[in-house]
């Protein structure tokens, strides 16, 4: 048949989207199923570049026929052909678009999956914007009370910043996953969380800001009765005795073997920094002020 043809198909689906002197009305409705024809016959054809074009004008098509749901499905194909193609601003683009479509229907979950699937392609291409994305699929997730469902976005996103050298970044996000945790009650994952934020100020170099992410997080009580404060204080005393051997002992122990294995890594590789200089600061700390020494 003539109409199997997906150029034919996409050919007569452009003409119906078009006003003429002979046309004086657009029919999306016809246009768009031809457009969907179209993408699934270029697919089976491995035609990818052509498939992705389909797949956009079936989107549009089913935006202008007033079907958000399945505008966002076909944005979503489109986008995984632009990850075949190695298009990867146009997958982003992609990605994002369909996760409006699916906010637009009030769907949360989905809007953020779009989001993650695009980060999760872009991780090795584009580090930068996978964490972006992965950020923005948090963000929607944590406005309609889902946080424990972004859990593995955190992870993610965490994962990116370690791999970029991006320390401050990577603590900021356990921190915030830690607060995340907390809104639903998951006690496990929030003392996790800041355990591991001090472990990374620790890999940076970073002790005030490890004492002082410490002295934070034990300001919340589920955090201070729990094996991962005992675990950081821990570490953080024998950075202040310059003991090398006690903070290897500890990187071992078990309430650093259960955290994710990205953190585990950085443990086991502490100490990192000048051990005889915090010793230093931190015994200079403790000297009592003499208030008859004006030097």
């Amino acid at each position: 048949m003539a109409n199997s043809d997906p150029d034919k198909l996409m050919s007569k689906a452009d003409k119906l989207t078009k006003l003429s002197f002979t046309r004086w009305s657009t029919d999306w409705k016809s246009a768009t199923s031809l457009y969907e024809q179209a993408a699934v016959s270029y697919r089976f054809r491995k035609e990818n570049e052509k498939a992705k074009e389909a797949f956009e004008k079936a989107s549009k098509g089913q935006e202008m026929i007033s079907s958000p749901w399945d505008a966002a499905k076909h944005m979503e194909s489109a986008a995984g052909l632009a990850k075949e193609l190695g298009r990867w601003n146009e997958l982003s683009d992609h990605y994002r678009r369909a996760s409006e479509l699916y906010s637009e229907c009030g769907r949360s979950q989905p809007a953020s999956d779009a989001l993650a699937k695009g980060a999760s392609a872009l991780e090795d291409a584009s580090p930068d914007e996978a964490v972006r994305m992965y950020t923005d699929a948090c963000v929607l997730l944590e406005d309609d009370g889902k946080e424990q469902m972004a859990f593995d976005l955190y992870r993610a996103a965490t994962s990116i910043y370690i791999k970029l050298e991006r320390y401050t970044d990577a603590a900021a996000f356990l921190l915030r996953w830690g607060v995340a945790a907390d809104k639903c009650n998951a006690v496990n994952s929030q003392c996790k969380a800041y355990l591991c934020a001090i472990i990374v100020y620790l890999y940076a170099n970073d002790f005030q800001q490890a004492q002082k992410c410490y002295n934070d997080c034990s300001q919340v009580a589920a955090f201070l009765n729990s094996d991962q404060n005992r675990c950081a204080m821990k570490l953080l005393s024998a950075y202040e005795e310059g003991d090398a051997e006690e903070i290897k002992r500890v990187a071992h122990s078990s309430a650093i073997s259960n955290l994710d294995h990205v953190i585990i890594r950085l443990a086991r590789k502490l100490p990192t920094g000048d051990l005889k200089e915090i010793k230093k600061e931190a015994t200079n700390e403790e000297e009592p002020l003499d208030e008859n020494d004006l030097t």
